[in-house]
Order: structure tokens, then sequence, then C-alpha cells
């Protein structure tokens, strides 16, 4: 069976983290998330898998190219416009030759059992099949409603939680004969071709859809900024996770637990390592600096002495200067902290955080979080960040200033004379 792969979206809601790349990119523990969903397809024996692209997807060609070293044959489609799922579904339609497909959104991280309960269903019905998961927060979905042991509704981001919380997962099987009916489908209001309004009236037409209802635990939407950290503890909390040092480890370090390290890497003496944790190729850490669990640390981090990182994503080439605290928070590649720079994960109040995506605050359902900083960001000495803050790429922020809001892509924020000034960057 091909599976078609949407990789083609902007991600604005990942915002400034998929300023420079897409979101389908973003490393955890050392591969790019898409990553990880090929290897749960080639664990299932699908090898015939069709990427469709748009977005920095130059990034993503030159990283996966054929798929021959993942044992997986990769054809791209490229969607010029974006118009929605079924939009996107249809773009591959040239390329997808068998009777029926495997469907997945490309920003899932989805465990491959989800994926094998799903072909199982289908093998065993020989029907199209949607995959089903209970969350917390259903409105923000297209919740499901089951009837006889088929798929009877799919109510896209009710205002009330009167139909239950079983929500459209975004894995399905779906027949070839799909893509005439996705042609004559009519745009929804916001001007898009919906892949559940086409399957709503496939339904009505009395195609059987059978649902495959998932282990939570085996889902994830990676729709917000925060749901990387949690990514990424389920990917350092699997329990086969084998400690796995390669890289040098000075006299007088400790490491505990399950800790990966890989190869070109440095742990200077005095460090002491928590884990879950992973530490990538060539990075530098310590003296005397303590790394916690669930952190991932990419490839060429330099995180100086006295330093301490918790639950906290940080990418290639960042350097974290001495004496920073760095808590449950995503920093961007090739990013330069000044000595002393603090990340607050914490209001004084211990109420969850809010952070804002597309200019609405949207609580993220954490008491504890921090920052999520772009690319090319640089701090002086002793900065200090309140709780949820985003700051853009390329931005400055000026030493001893203290930020309590977010700061857009290439500007300067500083404290001069006790006023906060916020100018934008000049080039050189």
């Amino acid at each position: 069976m091909q599976a078609v792969i949407l990789v083609a979206g902007k991600g604005t809601r990942l915002q400034p983290l998929t300023s420079t790349r897409s979101k389908h990119m973003i490393p955890l523990a050392g591969k790019p998330l898409l990553e990880y969903l090929l290897e749960a397809l080639r664990n299932n024996g699908i090898s015939h898998i069709i990427l469709v692209t748009g977005y920095h997807e130059t990034l993503l060609k030159e990283y996966f190219q054929d798929g021959s070293n993942w044992n997986v044959n990769i054809d791209y489609v490229h969607q010029d416009t974006y118009l929605g799922s079924g939009h996107a579904i249809g773009c591959a339609e040239q390329s997808v030759t068998d009777d029926f497909f495997l469907v997945l959104y490309g920003d899932l991280f989805v465990h491959a059992d989800a994926i094998r309960s799903l072909l199982h269903l289908h093998r065993t019905h020989h029907a199209p099949v949607i995959s089903v998961v209970q969350v917390a927060n259903p409105q923000h979905y297209g919740v499901t409603l089951i009837q006889n042991g088929q798929v009877a509704q799919i109510i896209e981001k009710p205002k009330t939680a009167t139909y239950g919380n079983l929500i459209n997962a975004g894995l399905y099987v779906l027949p070839n004969s799909i893509f005439p009916i996705i042609h004559t489908t009519p745009k929804s209001p916001r001007g898009e071709l919906e892949i559940t309004d086409t399957i709503r009236s496939m339904i009505v037409d009395k195609t059987p859809f059978i649902p495959n209802e998932l282990a939570t635990q085996h889902w994830l939407d990676i729709g917000r900024p925060w749901d990387l950290l949690t990514a990424t503890t389920r990917l350092l909390s699997i329990k086969n996770l084998a400690p796995h040092v390669q890289g040098e480890i000075e006299q007088g370090a400790t490491i505990h637990g399950p800790v990966q390290i890989e190869k070109g890497a440095r742990i200077r003496s005095g460090v002491y390592i928590e884990g879950p944790v992973y530490i990538g190729r060539h990075s530098d850490i310590g003296p005397n600096s303590y790394i916690r669990p669930f952190t991932s640390i990419e490839n060429n981090v330099r995180i100086g002495h006295a330093c301490e990182v918790k639950n906290s994503i940080i990418l290639s080439e960042t350097h974290i200067g001495h004496l920073s605290y760095i808590g449950d928070s995503i920093i961007g590649s090739n990013c330069n902290f000044g000595a002393g720079t603090i990340t607050a994960n914490l209001r004084l109040d211990e109420v969850n955080i809010n952070v804002r995506i597309k200019e609405h605050l949207q609580d993220s359902g954490r008491r504890k979080l921090g920052i999520i900083m772009g690319d090319n960001v640089k701090t002086g000495i002793n900065v200090q960040f309140m709780p949820g803050i985003k700051i853009g790429c390329n931005a400055w922020i000026g030493p001893g200033t203290q930020v309590a809001k977010d700061v857009p892509a290439g500007y300067i924020y500083r404290e001069s004379k006790n006023r906060k000034q916020l100018q934008r960057r000049t080039t050189r």
C-alpha cells in the first residue's frame, strides 16, 4: 500500500520555529519530526511514500532525497497553493496507483502501533478507515460520531462539548475512487477543499468508513510549540531507550539514567546529566553544569560553565553562556546567550502559562513553560525572560533587560534609563 503524507503547510502556529524551516523538519532527539513518521510506516511494511510538499520544501528534499537511506521509495508532489486538506490529497492523484492508500498529516507524532491497527482494520473489512482518538479539547478538531460500528458524522470544531471528545486523528485509509469526489467537493466557508467534507458526502452516499480508535499515548498533534516538548518527553521516555555514549566523558562527570551522547560530543568535568537526555554530535557541555531530564540538545551546541537546562529543546549551533538557566523552553538554531541569561518558566501565582498564537492568547495547559525562540537570536548578559514569551528570528536582547512580552523578528529590545525600547535592527 502507498502512503501519502501532507507536508506542504506553513505551520504558522509554531512560529517563530517555522520561520526558517518546515514544521516537519523541526528536530527532536536527533531526527526531524517527519523521520519518525517515515520509520513508523517502514516498520509496517509501507515502502512507497508520496510527500505532498510546499513550504520550505528544498530543505526537506535535500534531507530525505529518494528515501533509500530509510529503505523506502519517496516521490514528491508539489502543492502550489494551500487550499485545504482535500486539495493537498488531490495533488497526489497521478501518483497513487493502488486501490486503497494511506493518508497521514505530516505534523503528527504517532507510534508504529497506531498505523498497524489502522492497516489491520482495513484488511479485515476491506473498507476505508478513519482513525479517531479521545482528546481533552475536541473543539479544536473534527469531532467524530460513531453509530453501528461506522463513522456516522464528522463535525468540524464544534463550539460546545455536546458531541463528545472523540476526534478525527488525521490518519486514513482511503479508496482511489475518492479523487473524482474531491474534484466535485464544494469549498468550505473559509475557501478551502476539506477532505472531511468529501468524506461526509461519501458517508451520505452509503460508503462505510470504519473507525479505528487509537490509544492516546500513540498519537500527538504537533500544532503548537509546547507540543514539541510533549513529543520529546514521549521519545525520551520510551522504556527501551538504552544508554548510548559515544562522546568524550571527562573524569568527574556523572551520567545517570538513560542518556544518549553522540560522537564528537564532550562532557566536561563536574557536569551532572540526569536522563533521559539526548546530546547531539560535537556538542560541548560544562564544566560543572546540570542537564536535567527530558532535554534534547542537538548538534554543535555549546553550554558553558555552571548552567542548568531542564526539559528543553536546544537546536544546533546555539551557545548558552555560563551561569544561565533554560527551563521548559525551545531555543532555535545559532542563538547566542550572554552570561547569566535566565528563562523563567513558572508564574508567581502558578496558573497556566498563556502564549500568543496567531494574535490570540492561548492557554498552553502547562503550569511550567519557558520561552519559544527562533533562530539567530542574541542576548546580552543578565537577560531575564518571563514565562510564555516568543522571540522572533534575528532579534537582539540588550544586556540587563527583562523581557515580558513577545519580541518580533529582526528587532532589538533593550532597557535604557528604566525604559523598554523596541527598534528594528539595521543590517550591514
